[in-house]
Parts: structure tokens; sequence; C-alpha cells
């Protein structure tokens, strides 16, 4: 999926946990499938979850999760990971990784979700409660930057995939022209998960149950978690997710511009390695084009 990607498989995880957590040598290891794209799951016996990252990119933000992610938790109405391990480079491994708690549950799926209003409040008051976190000492989010800092890499995208028919280059020049005509935010930076995607959730009787991988989080600009709207909402559930949050125009026009900057480069990153990934990436695209702005 990615270039110079290390081998990984369920060998090498038995030996990375024999050789650094020999209390747990004898617990069955099996591959999670996952449509996650920066980093490989292997539950550990009943209880736990091995995540190796599969880039280097990836494993920067191993020690921000096992900084953040126990502080969070408690102030956080859906259960995030909780680190138990932090394991080191070996057996032919580059980085450093990590054994996390299980956390059950299913991620969601466009077009198939039970109760998407309830999903959407749930969503919105997870959304609230991180953004009210304390944002003393908080690193920047991976997607900290402006909207204007990412206008030539999505202008390029936008002409790559319109060339090849993969979009409506015209239709997504318009709606990432009135995206970054929104007024920036106007107070500081808080706490953003920054990847509200549905691998990144996990769903329990129809309710957000978990929130998982925080390597994007930290400081941002709110708008980038509204991107949850467009991957994981139906267009008539946006209505009450926006109304829960409570958020002004500018801010929900951004945060369809963070979701059109967002999707663009995977489709054409993933096109032909991951289907998953390229499949939510078109959906999006094709929600935000298809949707008003009054509206959608």
């Amino acid at each position: 999926m990615h270039a110079d990607e290390p081998d990984i498989d369920t060998s090498l995880v038995r030996r990375l946990i024999a050789g650094q957590f020999p209390r747990w040598a004898d617990l069955p290891v099996e591959r999670v499938d996952s449509v996650g794209t920066s980093n490989s799951m292997y539950r550990l016996g009943e209880d736990m979850v091995v995540r190796l990252p599969r880039t280097e990119g990836a494993a920067s933000d191993i020690g921000t999760e096992h900084i953040w992610l126990p502080r969070l938790a408690p102030v956080l109405p859906a259960a995030v990971p909780v680190p138990v391990g932090m394991g080191r480079p070996a057996e032919g491994y580059p980085w450093s990784w990590s054994v996390y708690g299980w956390l059950p549950g299913a991620n969601p799926a466009a077009g198939r979700i039970a109760e998407p209003e309830l999903l959407a409040r749930d969503l919105a008051e997870f959304i609230t409660a991180l953004h009210r976190v304390d944002p003393l000492d908080a690193p920047p989010a991976y997607r900290g930057e402006t909207l204007a800092a990412r206008d030539e890499a999505t202008r390029a995208v936008i002409a790559e995939l319109g060339a090849s028919a993969d979009i409506d280059a015209g239709a997504a020049t318009a709606v990432w022209e009135e995206a970054l005509r929104a007024p920036t935010p106007s107070g500081p930076p808080v706490w953003i998960h920054a990847d509200l995607q549905p691998g990144n959730m996990l769903l329990a009787d129809d309710r957000l149950a978990a929130v998982i991988d925080f390597g994007c989080a930290g400081l941002g600009d709110p708008a980038v978690d509204l991107i949850a709207a467009w991957y994981v909402l139906p267009a008539a559930a946006r209505p009450a997710f926006r109304a829960a949050l409570g958020v002004d125009d500018a801010t929900w026009t951004r945060g369809r511009g963070w979701a059109l900057s967002i999707a663009l480069p995977e489709l054409g990153y993933y096109r032909e390695t991951n289907p998953v990934m390229a499949g939510n990436a078109r959906h999006v695209i094709r929600e935000l084009l298809d949707s008003r702005p009054a509206h959608g």
C-alpha cells in the first residue's frame, strides 16, 4: 500500500511479543481486518490489540498517543484506545509499536447506518467534549494548518482527477473556492481528532462506542472534525449533527473544504492500492459535490 512498507505478519508479531512482553507470549495472535492505511492491527488474546505502524510518519505519532490518550480518555463520552505497552524496534521491524486494550464494535458503513440521527448526536457530543479539553501543552494536529495552506496541493489533485475523469473538476473547484472564502476561525485552536472517518469509529447497538486512531490529533481548526458529516453521516442526518454542534456558516463551510481536501488526495493515492479507501473517498466527494451548501 505504501512504498518501502515493512513486511508485517503474524509471525513477526509473535516474535516481538515474546521478546519484549514475555508474559503475553502464550496468547493467541490474530490479524484484524481493517480499512486503516497507517497501521497493521493484530488481536492479542481477548483483551488487547497490537498496532504496528506501516510508515515512518505513523510511527512518529506513537509517543504522542501514549502521553495523551490516558489523559483524554476520562473526559470523553466514548471510549478511546488505552495504551498498555510500547514496543521497541526489533526482529527487523524498524519502529516503535504499541499494545492497546481491545475495543469491541464495528465500523459504520455509509448508507447502512440504522440510527443516523442518534449517531449524529453521539458524534456531536464527542466532538464538543474533545474541543473543550484544556489545550495547555497540547501538540499541533497533523491537520493543524489553514485551508489556504492546502490550496496548491488541493488544486493540483483536482486537476489530476479531473483530467482522468474521476471527478467533476469544475464542481470540486467551486466547493473548494467557497471554503477558501469562508472566514478563518475567530478563536484559538482547540483539541481535534482530525481524522473522523468510518475506519476510526466503532459502533455498538447502532451508537458510537469508541473513537480510535488519534495519530492526527492535536490543536487545530474545529472545522476539521466536521468531516464526519460527509464521511459518515447521510445527508438527512447532517442538520441534526450541525444543530447539536451549534456551528456557524463559516465553520460549516470550512468543514466542507476540509472534507474535500482530504478525500481528493485519498482517491488519488489509493485508486490502485486500496479499493475500500478509494470507495470511501469517492463517496465523500460525491456527497460534497451533490449537496447544496445551504443544507449539505
